[in-house]
């Protein structure tokens, strides 16, 4: 007879104890243990409790174990959170085998060792079939759905509570999530602000909205927002850096020229633009797109497009703007030279349109809607047991159940994007499907991003700088982690459940469209290393930094209003601080928009930062150092983000590492 000394971890969170008796059965190469009960009356949360298991000889190696929990006949059922299971053989061997799931059903659960393995590397027929039989009901528990033709796959869900329990909200981020919004709410409510349509008088009267909510961002965003040096910071630095780009030559519908430009030490706009001076932001995203219709008014949105100058001290300033695509007498183009209404209501409606193309483009797109692709493409793809998986899990936490509630809340028919911003109603979903159909992979890819909109050497561009340096300490990490386990390109080519990943996400995710260029398939190592790297860096860093600051910057809302009810002026002299009060949106639509940023905006008490991993998917040695040197890189990445901030009017904040989290999560 020999024994086995089994511990059982059971995770540190609500819910997770249980008091439904757990029994385990050892799967070896030589042979299985009889399915033993864990002799506990209750397995309590954050426990951890050994166990013994006898059986007649030796098992083997171990390949696997199987865990279920049977109901008391007089007590409830109830779920159990176990993280991990360890087990001491006979010969002394350590065993483990992580879990990291609910198990509340009294179906068996098998569980594989730690040791990542590859398809190719299963050797063992259990072990084969454990795999298959995993994949095989992932694939019922995470499909797909089209939400809307022309927009990325969603899961198949009916609702947050019928999504699998693993990838649901713990009971304390949903509780926190829940009573956030309520109380925004409640409070717009108790003002009278939640159904007051009239006009705002005074601008003022907006710090009516919230009180005890400002950030030290969003006051200064107060103080400054009508200064064309924050206004040009803000392409740079606010929460949609990813739109401006330098311009060599003026498109033909941006008939901008010398004689209307003034330019400092005796330049002009043609020797600017051939020394690489002057930068573009362009709306045509939006171009033809109808405005939404808000409580019985017509809104408006634009298409502009924006010229900036980059001065001598290594500033930014606006110098054209035109509010429509297609040049015409009704259309003029706006300089600083106007007067002081006429150029701010021309930096407003730029301000509205920047904010439907980050919200529906650069943030709900390319951070929420891939990244549940993403996600649910490893959970149908990728075994537990699988090295991607193991490396790529941490980056989905909460994904799937925050864009559950996004379809529900912000963008459904009811949704707060559908029934108060410009771009609700039908354009909506176009404008996202119009985005989706024009993304490239070399977009989503920061440095080649970068190179792409010839941003390389702008001064003061600190998304940029924290950015690459982010993509770079990931890129280090994913290689070590990938290059351990795939040593040539023939093995990245013969792991079939590799390319069934890959080949589902270009399906799923980007709708076929091979001028993504976007893999279709995996031949080399190096491929596998980028396309990770740009998955781990979207789903983490990008996100943080189109998310984080939406309050900071939105939550004065004529710095980035999200909807205007009134027609841009089609001549100049003709606008006052009257016409600016008349165009900017109504209190209760204005009140709903501070109290969703706000929200999107909080910090969750469960938030885990990049380089943190409280779930230990990994077992082997090399891949826990490349982790713990992963944290180290960015613990001193962090360090130097606050030396240089404390130097700044602005501290960029947005992507230092403690700052990022690790996944899609709110």
């Amino acid at each position: 007879m020999v024994t086995y000394e089994v511990t059982v971890y059971t995770g540190d969170r609500v819910h997770a104890t249980t008091m439904n008796p757990v029994h385990i059965k050892l799967v070896g190469t030589d042979g299985e243990s009889e399915r033993t009960w864990l002799r506990s009356l209750v397995i309590f949360r954050g426990s951890v409790s050994t166990y013994t298991v006898s059986c007649p000889n030796s098992l083997g190696q171990l390949v696997l174990i199987e865990l279920d929990k049977r109901q008391f006949f007089l007590l409830p059922g109830d779920a159990w959170f176990p993280d991990k299971v360890e087990i001491k053989s006979p010969e002394k061997d350590i065993y483990t085998f992580p879990i990291y799931c609910w198990i509340n059903d009294r179906e068996t659960h098998r569980f594989r060792e730690g040791k990542a393995l590859r398809i190719f590397d299963e050797s063992n027929s259990l072990g084969q079939y454990a795999r298959e039989q995993e994949l095989g009901q992932r694939s019922v528990d995470y499909g797909w759905d089209l939400y809307y033709p022309g927009l990325p796959y969603t899961i198949e869900a009916d609702g947050t509570m019928s999504l699998p329990d693993e990838v649901q909200f713990s009971f304390t981020k949903a509780v926190e999530f829940a009573f956030t919004g309520a109380t925004g709410l409640v409070e717009l409510q108790l003002k009278g602000l939640a159904d007051n349509q009239e006009n705002w008088t005074t601008l003022d009267n907006l710090n009516d909205v919230f009180h005890n909510k400002d950030t030290p961002l969003s006051d200064y965003v107060q103080e400054h927002w009508k200064e064309d040096e924050f206004f040009a910071y803000q392409f740079l630095n606010g929460v949609h850096p990813t739109l401006i780009r330098r311009c060599k030559t003026l498109p033909k519908n941006f008939p901008v020229t010398d004689d209307m430009i003034s330019i400092p030490d005796g330049s002009n706009l043609s020797q600017e633009l051939k020394q690489g001076n002057i930068y573009m932001c362009d709306y045509k995203n939006l171009d033809g797109m109808p405005a939404n219709i808000i409580q019985g008014v017509q809104q408006y949105l634009m298409a502009p497009l924006v010229l900036f100058h980059k001065r001598p001290n290594d500033k930014l300033m606006p110098i054209a703007i035109q509010l429509k695509q297609t040049p015409a007498e009704d259309n003029p183009i706006f300089l600083p030279s106007d007067s002081t209404y006429d150029w701010l209501t021309a930096k407003i409606f730029v301000r509205s349109a920047d904010f439907t193309e980050h919200q529906l483009n650069a943030h709900l797109l390319r951070t929420h809607l891939l990244g549940e692709a993403f996600a649910v493409s490893l959970l149908r793809n990728l075994p537990m047991v699988h090295p991607i998986y193991k490396l790529l899990i941490p980056h989905t936490r909460y994904t799937l159940q925050i864009n559950e509630l996004a379809r529900q809340r912000l963008i459904g028919p009811t949704g707060v994007l559908n029934l108060f911003t410009a771009s609700g109603g039908e354009s909506l979903m176009k404008i996202v499907a119009k985005s989706l159909s024009s993304i490239t992979y070399s977009s989503l890819c920061l440095p080649d991003d970068i190179a792409a909109r010839d941003m390389q050497d702008v001064p003061n561009f600190y998304y940029r700088d924290d950015g690459v340096q982010l993509w770079n300490i990931i890129f280090k990490y994913v290689q070590g982690v990938i290059q351990f386990y795939y040593k040539s390109d023939d093995e990245v080519r013969r792991d079939s459940e590799l390319q069934t990943w890959i080949g589902d996400i270009f399906e799923h995710g980007f709708l076929s469209q091979p001028q993504t260029g976007i893999p279709q398939s995996f031949t080399t190592v190096s491929e596998l290393i980028k396309f990770t790297t740009m998955v781990m860096f979207t789903t983490s860093c990008q996100h943080a930094a189109l998310n984080t600051g939406q309050y900071d910057y939105g939550g004065w809302m004529p710095n980035t209003p999200a909807t205007l009810q009134r027609p841009p002026p089609t001549k100049k002299g003709t606008t006052s601080e009257a016409t600016m009060l008349q165009t900017l949106p109504v209190i209760n639509v204005t009140a709903q928009g501070m109290a969703t940023v706000w929200l999107l905006s909080r910090q969750s008490s469960d938030f885990v930062s990049l380089g943190q991993y409280p779930e230990d998917h990994f077992t082997e040695k090399t891949p826990r150092q490349l982790q713990k040197d992963f944290k180290v890189e960015l613990d001193m990445l962090s360090i130097t983000i606050n030396n240089r901030n404390k130097d700044l009017e602005i501290p960029y904040t947005y992507l230092d590492p403690n700052n990022v989290e690790n996944s899609v999560a709110i």
